[in-house]
């Protein structure tokens, strides 16, 4: 290779020094998850004292990762750990919360372990959760690099700047996109192939909102797309599958595609082998 071009892959290696590589931060979490979800873990523990170091070896790993990001960082890497490390409790409440209201939704749901354990869309949220936390501390790509290995695990793709309230239950998942300026209120549910995007993808809209509000005791059924971030659907609405919504509903709303499917019969199997539409 030119000589100078290796000067210069050099430079920017140099530059990219302070980052944090994808693997070292899922790890990471991976591991916060198992802390939160026995369930998830292979580990036992055989006293609280071996529990509690677990958790300070993690705690000691995240500040060692953002302490290589501090030139980029909003504040002290110390500062930001702690931050995480406080939320844990209440991420935890809200993940249960989360996993009860797929349980109580999906009647193919026996029991609080299987969501836990199989559930791609609780999967999706838990990673989110905490990906959320690290966004609202403003530390930098370390949040979206969760959010695409969440997608690539499950299909399923939250952005981490979205407001997303409690008891959130997606169910089945594949194909779902929740954009970075979504709010989401309590006790929402929706379906396989939801999106709820922006109608333009202008840079200049980098800074505004520009993805749905979708209000408490909302069901959005699969292939729904809900867009604008003007848009917004009312407390116990439902949105039916394959619906494409570009304004607001009022709370109560039923809002459906009516498709026309017509059925016909063939007098015989030749007549199905050469048809016509």
């Amino acid at each position: 290779m030119d000589t100078a071009f290796l000067d210069y892959l050099y430079q920017e290696h140099q530059k990219a020094q302070h980052q944090v590589s994808d693997a070292a931060i899922c790890e990471l979490i991976e591991g916060v998850v198992q802390l939160l979800f026995p369930t998830l873990s292979d580990r036992q523990f055989k006293s609280p004292e071996e529990l509690k170091a677990y958790a300070k070896g993690l705690k000691k790993e995240l500040h060692r990762l953002l302490k290589r990001m501090q030139p980029e960082l909003p504040a002290p890497a110390k500062e930001l750990t702690n931050g995480l490390m406080e939320r844990l409790p209440h991420i935890h409440r809200l993940l249960m919360e989360d996993a009860m209201a797929i349980l109580e939704g999906d009647p193919a749901a026996r029991h609080l372990d299987e969501v836990i354990r199989t559930y791609p869309g609780f999967k999706a949220v838990v990673i989110y959760r905490l990906a959320n936390v690290l966004y609202r501390l403003q530390i930098p790509l370390l949040p979206r690099v969760l959010s695409e290995y969440a997608h690539a695990k499950t299909g399923i793709d939250v952005h981490p700047g979205a407001v997303i309230g409690t008891h959130f239950c997606i169910d089945h998942g594949t194909g779902v996109v929740i954009g970075e300026t979504a709010v989401i209120g309590n006790n929402v549910k929706i379906y396989q192939g939801v999106t709820l995007g922006a109608l333009s993808v202008d840079k200049a809209m980098a800074f505004t909102k520009r993805h749905p509000t979708i209000e408490n005791n909302v069901v959005i059924y699969a292939g729904a797309t809900i867009l604008g971030g003007n848009t917004v659907v009312g407390a116990n609405s439902i949105i039916g599958g394959n619906v494409w919504l570009t304004e607001s509903v009022p709370p109560y709303s039923r809002v459906y595609h009516r498709s026309q499917i017509h059925v016909s019969r063939s007098a015989g199997p030749t007549e199905a082998l050469n048809y016509s539409i």
